[in-house]
């Protein structure tokens, strides 16, 4: 049968005339699916049929939205292959009904009531250009024109203008492209970066010089151009301008999304409003990682990082939300409002939105349900306590001058705050089995530690905190002796001192301290304490595997990292990959004169993220962006045990690596979804997948460039993953 029969076929008689990505989106989504369960609409729930002229639509997403409750609540659920759907657990509320899928336009909005039977009608797209449109970001990305290989390493300003300091198409992606490039803090290829607002185009005298003034705009503008000007400011701005240009001219994504298929199907997204539309999520934190029932049925904290001094608070049993005001210890603690806008911003103008002294970065929750959150409480100079004279055991072998966050404390039952403050750095924040915590962020060539059992007994802030030195056991005597120091020539008598920095951190069940070490091609590393940390405290260094002839596939720049149940590391790498790393496949020695980072190949799996590539890319497996990630370790979620689960920034939804291939959770409406971390708990042991959820915050530094546009707030959004797509 001839396409233009079978497209008769499919659509009784209608003339559709659709591009390939449009046949390649729609295909397959009368997959085979396991015909289970009966539409069976309870008092709080709603539940249909969805069809079109071409039959039942399976795969599309059925949203339901509320403005009536103390926050705006969105339920999110997909179709099963006779298109029917089940919206379970609502409040009770007037909602908004409609459809959303790939291959159609938005249904019109169907009012409902829990306990209604719904059948909807979906709207097939009328053309191409129009399915396009809810493609998420990834497609229009991976649009993105990469210099060649050929152009690395760069050769200057007066030569082909990428710096000679990036001396491959690897190192490229890495810095101005992928997650420790723009995709770090925003979504790259929605509407509102794959367009120029004419605000900036008007007064530029081409898109290249566009891009040059977009960079610049708000108060993230100075860290945005001096990235461009650490790769090669006009390099980077012309690739830039050639992906917008080619987009205005009416270049359409080659590649198509497919609809939900089998698993996917069976997720349920739940969506809080949270915060104020000025304001940006960094992370959340709803339980005590070590035990997910910490905190059952209780509010989720969110951080605000640069943009505002209050953890943002969501109550999901009653639909609310609350604020926590923040404090410092120091009135002088440097704000991010003293850094005004570079130039103005399409959105805000010349308003500085931003005004945080705290920046809480990350949070751990303990086992009484307090939360422990990553803030500043002072400047950046520290206490006498951690400097040189101080009889402080870390200080004296290693004095801090400056460090940055500290800590703060917020006991839920008293409600009171307390801050601490700690010579160290602070960035994730991830509790061990004895109660300590472990830091990230330096300053670098340093590990902290905060034992809160002491703090407890003593409030004794200085008693309670350590840090050490990162050494490798270079002589691979076992034992931590004598080293060098950074750029010094290694000696074979001695251990090595190394400067890095964990960003990352986790503890393992073994009692180590795993880290990831950004940069190119990046490690991560083991940190081992020892009986006296300050002094015993001895690391092993991994790179990831990068022009190394023993790994089959190669990758770099690590972020996010977890740790599951058997010691397993894993990481997401900027190269467009999900990493494992275990150390047991070790083949030669973890210590000793040729353990210089690339010596366990073996030890690395490196799973390519779902999706296209950039264009001309071949140092790259995929063009999505995962800034953190998470091991399921009690299967929150639903997807099993130790399963993990990557934020797929430019995916839209949650990347979950399912018996070694992956499964993608979208989040469909609003268009724009973006996480950065991730947080598991049960509600109810026994309430098999209700009892439970995995919880992320939208994150991204723009939420004004989401579906919406400006005015729309930051999200709490919750998964799970139930038996059928009509379990309720």
């Amino acid at each position: 049968m001839s396409k233009r029969s079978f497209s008769r076929f499919l659509y009784s008689g209608m003339v559709i005339v659709v591009g390939v990505v449009l046949a390649a989106t729609l295909g397959g989504v009368r997959a085979a699916q396991t015909k289970g369960g009966t539409l069976h609409v309870g008092n709080t729930d709603i539940g249909g049929v969805v069809t079109s002229p071409k039959g039942p639509e399976a795969g599309v997403w059925v949203i339901a939205e509320t403005t009536e409750l103390p926050t705006k609540l969105v339920k999110i659920v997909v179709t099963d292959d006779q298109g029917r759907y089940l919206v379970p657990d609502l409040p009770k509320a007037n909602y908004d009904v409609w459809v959303r899928g790939y291959g159609l336009v938005d249904s019109p909005k169907s009012k409902g009531t829990p306990g209604m039977t719904m059948n909807l009608k979906a709207v097939p797209a009328p053309d191409k250009k129009a399915a396009i449109e809810y493609y998420p970001a990834l497609y229009w990305f991976s649009l993105l024109q990469i210099p060649p290989k050929s152009d690395f390493p760069g050769t200057g300003p007066s030569g082909n203008g990428i710096s000679s300091s990036i001396k491959s198409q690897g190192q490229w992606i890495r810095e101005i492209v992928n997650t420790d490039g723009c995709t770090g803090c925003h979504q790259m290829g929605d509407k509102a970066t794959r367009e120029i607002p004419d605000s900036i185009m008007h007064h530029a005298k081409d898109s290249k010089t566009a891009w040059v003034r977009r960079i610049e705009s708000g108060q993230a503008g100075p860290q945005m151009a001096s990235r461009f000007n650490q790769v090669g400011s006009n390099r980077a701005a012309a690739m830039y301008a050639d992906w917008s240009d080619r987009i205005a001219k009416g270049e359409l994504p080659d590649a198509a999304p497919s609809r939900p298929q089998g698993k996917e199907r069976n997720v349920v997204v739940t969506m809080w409003d949270w915060a104020d539309p000025k304001v940006y999520l960094h992370d959340d934190i709803s339980t005590d990682k070590r035990n997910p029932t910490v905190n059952a049925n209780g509010p989720i904290y969110g951080a605000l990082e640069e943009s505002g001094d209050y953890l943002t608070v969501v109550d999901p049993m009653h639909t609310s939300t609350s604020m926590i005001k923040l404090k410092v210890r120091d009135p002088q603690t440097p704000s991010s409002g003293d850094m005004p806008p570079m130039a103005p911003s399409p959105f805000w103008g010349d308003e500085t939105i931003w005004n945080s002294k705290t920046t809480v970065h990350s949070f751990a929750m303990d086992k009484q349900g307090r939360v422990w959150a990553a803030a500043r409480v002072r400047k950046p100079e520290t206490p006498a306590f951690c400097q040189a004279g101080s009889d402080h055991p870390s200080a004296k072998l290693m004095p801090i001058n400056q460090g940055q966050r500290g800590l703060e404390l917020y006991d839920p039952k008293t409600k009171e705050l307390t801050t601490i403050d700690t010579c160290y750095t602070w960035g994730h924040v991830n509790f061990d089995a004895n109660d300590v915590l472990w830091s990230s962020f330096g300053p670098a060539g340093i590990e902290g530690w905060f034992d809160t059992k002491i703090w407890d007994k003593t409030h004794d802030e200085k008693k309670a905190q350590g840090w050490s030195a990162f050494v490798l056991d270079n002589n691979g005597n076992g034992k931590r002796d004598d080293y060098t120091e950074p750029g010094q020539p290694a000696d074979p008598k001695k251990d090595k001192r190394i400067n890095v920095t964990f960003y990352g951190v986790t503890p393992a069940p073994d009692g180590s301290v795993w880290g990831t070490a950004m940069g190119f091609p990046g490690a991560i590393v083991r940190f081992v304490p020892g009986s006296h940390p300050p002094e015993t405290a001895l690391s092993e260094y991994y790179e990831v595997p990068w022009n190394n002839p023993k790994a089959s596939v190669q990758g770099y720049a690590p972020r996010g990292l977890d740790v599951d149940s058997k010691g397993v590391v894993w990481t997401v790498l900027s190269s467009g990959h999900y990493a494992s790393f275990d150390r047991s496949k070790c083949k030669g020695p973890l210590n000793g004169p040729t353990a210089t980072g690339q010596h366990c190949p073996e030890g690395w799996t490196l799973y390519t993220f779902p999706g296209p590539n950039y264009k001309g890319a071949v140092e790259n497996g995929s063009a999505d962006s995962a800034y953190y990630n998470f091991v399921d370790v009690f299967d929150t979620l639903g997807a099993g045990k130790d399963t993990p689960v990557a934020t797929g920034n430019l995916s839209e939804g949650l990347l979950v690596l399912d018996n070694g291939k992956f499964i993608t959770l979208r989040v469909p409406y609003p268009m724009g979804y973006y996480a950065k971390g991730l947080d598991g708990r049960i509600d109810n042991p026994n309430g098999g997948w209700k009892g439970k959820g995995l919880y992320t915050p939208i994150s991204t530094r723009a939420p004004f460039h989401m579906e919406g546009g400006k005015g729309a707030t930051a999200k709490l959004v919750k998964f799970q993953m139930r038996p059928d797509p009509l379990a309720n």
